[in-house]
């Protein structure tokens, strides 16, 4: 299991790896923004600021985007723990 801190709300919840930051966020009754749910909106994308992530499908991110840490909750399983800032 790894933890997942939501700032600038300073939320925490629980992941398992297995399923999406969002997934599991939703699961955890935190309000996340989301619509699509399948990384085509860029409602839930977020701002890596610790931790690492996988994707089964590597999403439509920039290079530049990559870089600065921009991740697609819906689609990111986290490796570790992390730290996320909502935008």
């Amino acid at each position: 299991m790894y933890q997942v801190r939501l700032l600038p709300h300073d939320v925490t919840f629980a992941t398992d790896g297995e399923q999406t930051v969002l997934e599991a966020a939703l699961n955890a009754g935190i309000a996340f923004p989301n619509r699509c749910q399948v990384g085509a909106c860029a409602m839930c994308m977020c701002r890596k600021q610790q931790g690492e992530i996988r994707y089964q499908l590597e999403p439509m991110l920039t290079e530049k985007e990559q870089a600065e840490g921009w991740i697609f909750a819906c689609q990111a399983m986290a490796t570790s723990d992390l730290v996320l800032q909502l935008d």
